[in-house]
């Protein structure tokens, strides 16, 4: 716990002028970022007696190691400058929205020749018309499906579209007249597109229009005695005013507004919007956050603000934003807001009338969710306290483990031997940390090595890491000053820890649109997140005493002696600590060994799902995944031209260049290759214990080859031979 006098800026330091600040902690993480309209000021409020501070600023500035501000013009500049600080850094005692889903919008691609009306999620893209956010895919759905009787528009993928267009044939829709078919030219592009202007104008709320140009039509045919064309003009208006139900008329002048209610406690805060365009409620959602600073409703509605509105522009920022408190001050947030449109925002308070009404409406919603999430959260934090609180107990530790990484290795009777990372945070899965590892120092079962070789290149990951950012002057023992870590065993140089997205917001793809390796950090010393960067306060291992004994010699080869080691044996959920011939015996009601097992099925979990895809990647490896440069469209153009892998190994280099796009080099690589690898193991029939022929098409991977064979034996057995 840092003393905030020792990282205090010198009086006079700290300019009188707008700008946005940012606390670190020891380890540079931006742990805070804060705009004010007065640096001087704002800051001064931090340093002062911390008796003084509200708890949550309290642990704030103690956990801080120092602070740093960049100064800027206007106060408008510091609100976007934050805004960007904060979805860039993602500090821990920043106000943070949670449980915000990806909300499904209903979206007409004007980007496109031939509109097309889909469901879409996450950023928006230029060019693209959105209406929303629904609450709900289906009755996007719903209400799509009601409006193409009267705008046929466009709603197949691009695929199914080309697919059309090459046999001449429209879909389902196309025949049951709910599309244009623009794929066979029953339509052409100008007259489809003023379909699809007609679509968005009727969702934008312009509807009174096309019902009274319908009932005309509907009227005109009656007369003329045109009475299945009346009927079917008649159940159009029914499928219009059956689709405007779905969203009543809550503001009588077609309004497009945003309200934004906030229900709050001492703890936690709510937040509820309603989209409403053309006087309808086109959309809802909500978020929960914690209030991790002592703060005012009307710097929540800010932050709300801030979140909604950040990647937005255009149309999508509303003429009007109601809230239940305006910022303090408003005029920078109105002016951002005024900027982002590009033409005047109205920010106030709802004071009377039906927006004051409907306001009422968004705030008991706000008040329901912050009931609803405080009651599936409250045991859970308690729970996860006291699981902490009981671990440090155990193992005796200074303070309770917020990190814990726990570490398993996984392989099939000795192949594929692999490890796992997996990282739990404040007693939460923190998935986007998660690593794994290949055992590339030796050959062979040996999960004890294994575990020491993990371990050790973890570390040695994290040491050079504080070597590079300068945390220390002089390096340690074990370890490197140079370009990276030492090989183990005489195993491969390069680290092989991996990151892995095991959920859709896990770790996300580089910049350059690459998935992330086991290179050099990911970020530099400005704050932002790195790879083996944060140590652990608890490792926990996979096993019992000889596996916790070698990751604690690993550490100690290391120089490391402030992270903990346990091991958490499976067969009597025994917890084993370093040079204790006894284990710690939790008692099986305890929080704390619950947590144990987590953290470890966890690791396993993660440890076996990846073991058991390098094993089905070996299992597909054919003889042609060794020839140097070729792809797998030139793979099954070979294979597709010869029809197996002994016709292509007994064909001559003349006879290989004949298939399109093998040139002459490659020819000579395939047959070299080919000539040099075992012939494949014959197709077997498990059914009926035949060997099939390879004339009648042999496999071209080993797993094509073995067939069912690959899985053979019962689930039970299979997981019996797995680690």
């Amino acid at each position: 716990m840092a003393d905030p006098s020792s990282y205090r800026p010198r009086p006079g330091a700290i300019p009188d002028s707008p700008g946005v600040y940012r606390f670190r902690d020891e380890h540079r993480r931006v742990i805070y970022v804060g705009k004010a309209k007065s640096l001087r000021q704002r800051l001064a409020n931090y340093f002062q007696d911390l008796a003084n501070l509200h708890p949550r600023t309290r642990t704030m500035v103690t956990t801080a190691a120092s602070v740093e501000w960049t100064v800027v013009s206007t106060e408008v500049e510091a609100l976007q400058l934050e805004y960007s600080w904060i979805k860039e850094y993602d500090p821990r005692f920043n106000v943070k929205y949670r449980d915000d889903k990806s909300y499904p919008y209903l979206a007409v691609t004007m980007n496109e020749e031939f509109p097309r009306v889909q469901v879409m999620r996450g950023q928006k893209k230029k060019g693209v018309r959105y209406f929303g956010p629904y609450g709900h895919a289906w009755a996007i759905r719903d209400t799509v499906d009601l409006l193409l009787r009267v705008f046929p528009v466009r709603t197949c993928s691009a695929g199914v579209f080309k697919n059309a267009a090459r046999t001449g044939r429209p879909c389902l829709l196309g025949y049951i007249d709910k599309c244009s078919a623009p794929c066979v030219e029953r339509i052409s592009p100008e007259d489809h597109r003023e379909l699809a202007d007609e679509f968005c104008d009727f969702m934008a709320g312009r509807t009174g229009t096309y019902l009274r140009r319908l009932e005309r039509q509907m009227g005109e045919a009656a007369e003329d005695m045109e009475y299945e064309r009346a009927a079917r003009l008649r159940d159009d208006i029914g499928a219009l005013k059956k689709a405007m139900e779905k969203s009543a008329v809550v503001l009588a002048d077609a309004t497009d507004a945003d309200l934004i209610a906030v229900a709050e406690d001492e703890l936690e805060a709510a937040v509820q919007i309603f989209h409403v365009r053309g006087g309808r409620v086109r959309g809802q959602r909500g978020w929960v956050t914690d209030k991790v600073e002592e703060i005012t409703t009307g710097a929540l509605v800010e932050h709300a603000l801030q979140q909604l509105y950040g990647e937005e522009s255009g149309d999508a920022v509303p003429k009007e934003v109601l809230v239940p408190a305006l910022p303090d001050p408003v005029e920078p947030v109105q002016q951002w807001l005024t900027d982002r449109r590009g033409s005047g925002v109205s920010l106030r308070i709802p004071q009377r009338g039906d927006k004051k009404a409907l306001m009422e409406t968004v705030q008991r919603n706000a008040q329901q969710a912050l009931v609803l999430h405080k009651t599936k959260r409250a045991s859970d934090l308690t729970t996860r306290s006291r699981a902490l609180e009981e671990i440090a107990e155990a193992l005796d530790l200074d303070s309770a483990p917020l990190r814990i990484e726990c570490y398993d290795i996984s392989h099939l009777q000795g192949d594929d031997v692999v490890a796992s990372m997996v990282v739990f945070e404040d007693g939460l899965a923190r998935k986007s940390e998660y690593r794994r590892f290949q055992i590339k120092g030796f050959r062979g079962q040996d999960d004890v090595r294994s575990m020491h070789e993990v371990i050790t290149r973890r570390f040695r990951r994290y040491l050079a890491e504080k070597e590079r950012t300068g945390e220390w002057a002089d390096g340690v023992d074990g370890t490197e000053t140079g370009d990276g870590p030492r090989p183990v065993d005489g195993g491969d140089p390069r680290p092989a820890a991996e990151p892995y997205a095991a959920e859709p917001y896990a770790a996300e793809p580089g910049a350059d649109g690459r998935a992330l390796t086991d290179g050099p950090a990911l970020k530099d010393d400005d704050g932002r997140p790195k790879r083996f960067a944060y140590p652990p306060q608890l490792v926990v291992v996979d096993g019992g005493q000889p596996q916790v004994a070698a990751a604690q010699r690993a550490l100690d080869e290391l120089g490391i002696d402030d992270i903990a080691v346990c091991g958490l044996a499976k067969r009597l959920e025994e917890v084993w600590v370093p040079r204790e011939d006894d284990p710690v015996v939790l008692p099986r009601t305890s929080e704390g060994l619950y947590l144990l097992q987590r953290v470890r099925d966890e690791a396993h979990r993660f440890a076996i799902t990846y073991q058991r895809t390098k094993r089905a990647k070996r299992f597909r490896a054919g003889p042609l995944d060794d020839v140097p440069g070729l792809g797998e469209t030139r793979k099954q153009a070979l294979i597709k031209h010869f029809g197996s892998v002994k016709k292509l190994r007994s064909a001559t280099i003349d006879q290989i260049c004949e298939v399109p796009g093998i040139g002459r080099k490659t020819a000579e690589t395939v047959a070299v290759a080919l000539a040099g690898a075992a012939p494949a193991a014959p197709a077997v029939n498990t059914a009926t214990g035949e060997i099939m022929d390879d004339e009648e098409g042999a496999p071209a991977t080993t797993a094509d080859a073995l067939g069912e064979s690959v899985s053979a034996g019962t689930p039970d057995e299979r997981r019996g031979q797995e680690r």
